[in-house]
This record gives structure tokens, C-alpha cells and sequence, in this order.
């Protein structure tokens, strides 16, 4: 896989497919692996959000080789399937955009919980000429004491370098063609590598509201196991699957559900 995978989205919708809509502003774009624990509270908050935007809007969910009942959730939830292998995050929601019918698309992770004040400021931004843009995020359930201090010093970082995160990242069909789409030379941290590339383009903001996304990695991960796959993304980078076990090995059970 390479770059350049994803730099024939055409800068107009493609015609409409079965489950999807030609007058979508919207699409909520949101890459899936098992994740039928937690999906459809994903998919109910989305729902809610977009009837709060009050304006036409699609959701998309990127199947990415799930061996669980994802798919049947999601269509069960009325979202449109875009079945894949890749097993590679940046590849899977390339797949989702380019199936993508809105003008706007919104990428939320499969575990993260929208709200109608997040989604409402980023469709804001981008019809008052913002490119894309991020939010902040907290963390769902029980969090230890490092996973609350990581995500207070993650916000803080990722304002400044202004960087969006993975689970609530938004921006315009042209932007995200423009800028050729998520990096599939990487496995993990392509969220960070689509913020630089939009700047590139055009405005990028990182907007004061919120997002609520699982803690479940957290919960299932020591301190010490954290620290260790922080270094190990420092000096052995996001290229290579084998060595992001935490996000494509073998999932740990959450010791919790979030609250």
C-alpha cells in the first residue's frame, strides 16, 4: 500500500450506492475491527448528533475484516457497510471516504461517543472556510491516574502542535483530496500525518469541544506497558504492524464497561 491509494477520490460525490444518499452534506466515516462491544452506542450518539445538525447526513462504516457482529450492528443501525481486509487503520478509512457521498466527512473511531455540540461546530468551521480540524477528547470509565494525566497533557499537546485526533477528525471532500488522503504507509499516528497535510491546504482548527472516546486501553494496560509502546513509537516509528500490538495484536479485555 502507498499514498497514492488514496489520491483519486474525485473532488464531487460519487453517484449514490444502495443505503446511501446524493443529497448528504455529512458523512460520518468511522473505521471498525470487532467492535460490536461497543459500536452501537457509537452509532446512537452519531444518530443523535445529526438529527441535532438537522440537515442530511450519511454514516459509513468501514468493516475492516471483523470476524464479530460489527457489520450486523451497523446495518442494524441503518449506517452503510464498506467491507475491506486491510487490517490497517489509514487504508480502512481511505475505503470509508471513498464511498462517501457528503461534502463534509467526519471520521469518528468506532469507540468514541460525538456530541451535537462537536458535530455542530465542525460542520461551523468548515462552512466558515476552515479546510478540517480536530477536537478535544477525554476519556470514557474508569481511567487509572496516568491515563488522566496522559490525556490532560495529550489535549494540551495536540492544541498547540495543532493536531486533531483519531477519533474526531473532520474536513472538507476537497480538502481531504487535496491532500491526498491518510497516509497508508503508516499504521498508526496517521491521524497526525492528515493534520499536517491538510494545514498544507487551507485553515485547520482544533475546536474547544469535546469528545468522549473509550478508556478501554487504559484499563487493559499498566503505566509501565504505556511507557514502553510510547518509546517504541519514538524510536521504531508507525510503519510496521508488528510492532503496534496494542492496536492490532490480539485485543485485552476491558476490565470494565465505560461508564
Amino acid at each position: 500500500m502507498n499514498r497514492s491509494a488514496a489520491a483519486t477520490l474525485p473532488t464531487t460525490p460519487a453517484a449514490p450506492t444502495a443505503g446511501g444518499s446524493e443529497t448528504s452534506s455529512v458523512s460520518f466515516i468511522i473505521p471498525a475491527y470487532n467492535e460490536e462491544q461497543v459500536l452501537g452506542r457509537t452509532l446512537d450518539a452519531i444518530d443523535q448528533a445529526a438529527r441535532a445538525l438537522g440537515e442530511p447526513a450519511e454514516v459509513i462504516v468501514a468493516d475492516d475484516a471483523s470476524t464479530d457482529r460489527t457489520a450486523a450492528i451497523a446495518h442494524a443501525h441503518g449506517a452503510r457497510v464498506v467491507s475491506v481486509a486491510y487490517r490497517q487503520i489509514a487504508a480502512t478509512r481511505n475505503a470509508g471516504a471513498r464511498e462517501a457521498h457528503g461534502a463534509m466527512f467526519v471520521f469518528v473511531d468506532a469507540d468514541t461517543i460525538v456530541t451535537a455540540d462537536a458535530v455542530r461546530a465542525a460542520v461551523a468551521a468548515m462552512r466558515g472556510g476552515a479546510i478540517g480540524g480536530g477536537g478535544a477528547f477525554r476519556f470514557g470509565g474508569r481511567v487509572p491516574l496516568y491515563g488522566r494525566v496522559l490525556a490532560a497533557v495529550a489535549v494540551r499537546v495536540y492544541r498547540v502542535l495543532r493536531l486533531a485526533s483519531g477519533c474526531f477528525l473532520f474536513c472538507t471532500r476537497e480538502g481531504f483530496a487535496a491532500s491526498r488522503g491518510f497516509d497508508e504507509t503508516l499504521f498508526g499516528a496517521e491521524e497526525a500525518a492528515m493534520s499536517r497535510a491538510l494545514r498544507r491546504q487551507g485553515r485547520f482548527v482544533i475546536l474547544p469541544e469535546s469528545v468522549t472516546t473509550s478508556g478501554r486501553k487504559l484499563r487493559a494496560y499498566s503505566g509501565r506497558e504505556v511507557l514502553g509502546i510510547l518509546l517504541g513509537l519514538v524510536f521504531r516509528g508507525v510503519r510496521k504492524r508488528d510492532d503496534l500490538a496494542v492496536w492490532y495484536g490480539e485485543r485485552r479485555a476491558d476490565p470494565e464497561s465505560d461508564a
